[in-house]
């Protein structure tokens, strides 16, 4: 009898132990199919501009494939600082389980991003940030890096008297500050040619205007740099458009394929190409990991590359410069490998 009462005790012990690990793995099914809701707010949705492009494809991807809903919310200008925080406004209106935030302004949008965070709200940074530590993570390229990276280029192809300029994006905003403060780093020495720093509001007109009274007012110029695809690309149209690219070499960060067009003619000797779709992926992974209780991570450096004539047509930089045509030989592999399976 008392043996039987073991077996009975063990028994009882054993069925509630599966019972246990059964509610376990059910709340972890549950909790990785749960679809959460997203709200992205780049600072600009623009067909021309491949880096938010593909930086915006990158956050859909992710969502579709963590079976999760994002809703893109952006201005028509990236230095439309006020309309962007209208859409902060009307996103936390509609409550989501977070919002994906680029900001125009390192610190014009903390107030309402307290707000956000006072309902519940997470906060993801994505590519910059702002003055306060509000946010749950910050997936970004480093851009300290990426204007060192610049200037220790830009630094070896000058010569020790050269004047150059910078053609920046948007005054104030962290990502303008960080690749101004890097290149100058990465200069040295050098540092101290620096003649003029302007700013294009992200516009590819105005840095083009911009650049042409830079070459007007300096007429010794040897170097522009921009600090954006806006301004790197307006500023490289317009030493094309004077006939100047063999007296003035153009650098900068981001790329486009006009940017690749104008390298290959010998406009650009150097890009910082930000990893823009990994970016975005990397954004919703991570928040999808977090709400799902999950270990995350933080702070996310997505990367970066120097691309130059001398390395434009590796394999590795062209899925850079090329990430549409690399997205879509994915998309047809995956879509040749789903037909073999039911073949």
């Amino acid at each position: 009898m008392k043996k039987y009462k073991k077996w009975m005790a063990a028994g009882g012990l054993a069925v509630l132990a599966a019972g246990v690990f059964l509610g376990l793995h059910i709340r972890n099914l549950h909790k990785e199919n749960k679809s959460f809701s997203l709200i992205y707010i780049p600072k600009v949705v623009d067909g021309t501009n491949d880096f938010w492009t593909s930086l915006i494809l990158g956050t859909e991807m992710a969502a579709k494939e963590y079976n999760s809903d994002i809703e893109v919310m952006a201005p028509d200008e990236e230095n439309d600082v006020e309309r962007q925080n209208q859409l902060l406004e009307e996103a936390i209106e509609k409550h989501p389980d977070a919002i994906l935030f680029s900001p125009s302004s390192f610190t014009e949008s903390d107030n309402i991003l307290k707000k956000a965070k006072a309902k519940g709200i997470h906060i993801v940074f994505v590519d910059s940030y702002t003055e306060e530590n509000i946010q749950d993570i910050t997936v970004a390229t480093d851009n300290l890096e990426a204007g060192q990276l610049l200037g220790e280029f830009a630094a070896g192809i000058l010569e020790p008297e050269d004047q150059i300029a910078i053609v920046a994006h948007v005054k104030g905003v962290s990502t303008a500050i960080e690749r101004e403060e890097g290149f100058r780093t990465g200069l040295g020495e050098l540092e101290k040619n620096i003649v003029d720093v302007v700013y294009c509001d992200s516009q590819f007109e105005k840095s083009y205007a911009l650049t042409m009274k830079l070459m007007e007012k300096y007429p010794d110029l040897k170097m522009v740099a921009g600090m954006n695809e806006y301004s790197s690309v307006g500023a490289a149209r317009a030493v094309k458009a004077a006939g100047a690219e063999d007296k003035i070499q153009v650098v900068g960060v981001d790329s486009s394929q006009e940017a690749v067009q104008l390298m290959e003619h010998g406009v650009f000797k150097g890009i910082v190409v930000q990893k823009a779709f990994k970016m975005g992926y990397a954004g919703v992974r991570e928040t999808i990991r977090m709400l799902r209780g999950e270990e995350y991570e933080k702070n996310v450096n997505s990367g970066c590359e120097l691309v130059t004539p001398d390395n434009m047509y590796s394999s590795e930089i062209e899925k850079l410069l090329f990430p549409f045509n690399t997205l879509n030989e994915t998309k047809t592999a995956s879509w040749d490998m789903t037909v073999n399976a039911r073949s």
